[in-house]
């Protein structure tokens, strides 16, 4: 296993020397980061030197504003405080909205400048809800406002390129190093949303057509996010979206690990592309290895595994393991 950052305590950046692309490497996130068993306070989850956290967000119309729970649609339930800055991140009240969980990273980021790349993983749990003040616009604002310049946006990404496939295609995504600092939000549809069959217009699709929408209008710098296709198939899963003209706006494609890893997928198209490919439930790949609390050996060779399978991202919930969390690897080219 090529270990280009790894150490005892949690590591913000990867060896000295050339720095490799970020589509280039591998990393370990940790699942439902937000919640009080995985970690007591959400900056424990940034300290954790995980290369990705996820949040789960509800939208529906019986509860207000942005939620972040688990299992309660209607209210938080999560370990973030809405500190105002580093001294407020373990001392103010938990349960708060997706903006207090902003509000944290940021004065985490402000706290740790340089600190590494993390992908913020949003799973939109019930999709988004725009008749309500929750759609794709208003998430780009709360994300502006609270996070602002910390923010690696598909603006930063496109250049001057006309969609988001050109220019990966084309550039490719930049050094780790370039990254120092800066978050990169990944939208996934929800558990919800995909399980309900009056929900025809789903988080992925809506958010990629917001974004060719606003590159039309010359307005792409206000987005804040970078959807994924979610699940995986043979050859370009994208061509499951029958609105051609959304396609190009997805490069970031996630699924289940054990579906990737199988042999079914040419998994190293995203690699030769330099699409970024998360695999969650790294732990379920045969022979499957405990989903919390492997050995850390067994967890470092699950994590080369999938980075010779091509993962950008794999996910579980390693959270007691801060040396696998902080590792960053070489990604098989493809």
């Amino acid at each position: 296993m090529a270990l280009l950052g790894v150490g005892a305590t949690p590591a913000d950046a990867v060896a000295a020397g050339p720095q490799p692309a970020y589509s280039a490497t591998t990393g370990v996130g940790v699942h439902n980061a937000y919640e009080k068993n995985a970690f007591p306070y959400f900056a424990d989850a940034l300290d954790s030197g995980a290369a990705m956290l996820e949040l789960d967000v509800w939208t529906n119309a019986f509860g207000s504003s942005w939620r972040v729970s688990h299992s309660n649609p209607v209210g938080n339930d999560n370990n973030c405080v809405n500190a105002a800055n580093a001294n407020e991140l373990r001392a103010k009240p938990r349960n708060q909205n997706l903006g207090g969980c902003l509000a944290d990273i940021r004065a985490w980021h402000d706290a740790h400048p340089g600190h590494r790349p993390v992908v913020l993983k949003v799973e939109l749990k019930d999709g988004f809800l725009g008749r309500n003040g929750r759609g794709p616009a208003q998430f780009d604002a709360l994300l502006t406002e609270k996070l602002g310049d910390a923010l690696y946006r598909p603006a930063d990404l496109a250049g001057g390129h006309g969609t988001l496939d050109a220019a990966v295609r084309a550039d490719g995504w930049p050094a780790r190093s370039a990254l120092a600092g800066r978050f990169v939000v990944e939208l996934i549809p929800g558990t919800v949303e995909e399980d309900n069959p009056a929900d025809t217009l789903w988080t992925d699709r809506e958010y990629a057509g917001h974004l060719r929408d606003l590159a039309a209008a010359g307005r792409l710098r206000e987005a804040s996010a970078f959807p994924a296709v979610h699940g995986a198939e043979g050859g370009d899963p994208r061509t499951r979206y029958a609105d051609a003209t959304v396609r190009p706006w997805f490069v970031v494609f996630d699924g289940d690990a054990a579906m990737y890893a199988g042999g079914g997928t040419d998994t190293g198209w995203y690699a030769r592309n330099r699409y970024l490919l998360v695999m969650t439930d790294a732990h379920r790949v045969p022979p499957a290895i405990d989903g919390t609390n492997p050995t850390e050996a067994e967890a470092l060779a699950r994590l080369s595994l999938l980075a010779g399978r091509h993962a950008s991202v794999v996910s579980a919930d390693w959270r007691a393991l801060p040396r696998v969390l902080s590792a960053v690897v070489a990604r098989a080219s493809g």
